[in-house]
């Protein structure tokens, strides 16, 4: 009796450690591209574009990792998704406390428009530096 008892507690714990890694999907091991819809209200300098109105902004840790261009801002029209691409660049990481939400750091730069020097994407503990192109 004893024995059909543990193997039958060793057989849920498997089956919900399996559960929990099929619902986690690529998340187990850290998601290649992280995205975040927002919308400028005002116009903002990213890496010498201006941008403004609403942008689904895209990391790629893989492209990243290549040396290529892993951060692209898209133009985003609400009901039909992402549309053309406004700019693209490679980021400047580093390791930063954990954001709950996605944050953007400006800096002043003429009178009514802000240069984007950093993005953190909610969620995430890296923090992406933009250039200066």
């Amino acid at each position: 009796m004893r024995t059909r008892m543990i193997v039958g507690v060793i057989g849920v714990m498997a089956l919900a450690g399996a559960a929990t890694l099929a619902a986690r999907g690529i998340d187990a091991v850290g998601a290649a591209k992280q995205w975040s819809i927002v919308n400028f209200a005002d116009p903002v300098w990213v890496a010498n574009t201006l941008v403004m109105g609403p942008v689904l902004v895209v990391h790629d840790s893989n492209k990243m990792a290549r040396g290529e261009a892993c951060t692209t801002f898209y133009r985003f029209t609400p009901g039909k998704g992402p549309t053309d691409e406004i700019v693209s660049f490679h980021c400047r990481p580093r390791q930063a406390t954990l954001a709950e939400t996605t944050t953007f750091t400006t800096v002043s730069t003429e009178p009514g428009c802000k240069r984007l020097i950093e993005y953190q994407i909610g969620g995430d503990a890296e923090a992406h530096g933009v250039p200066v192109k």
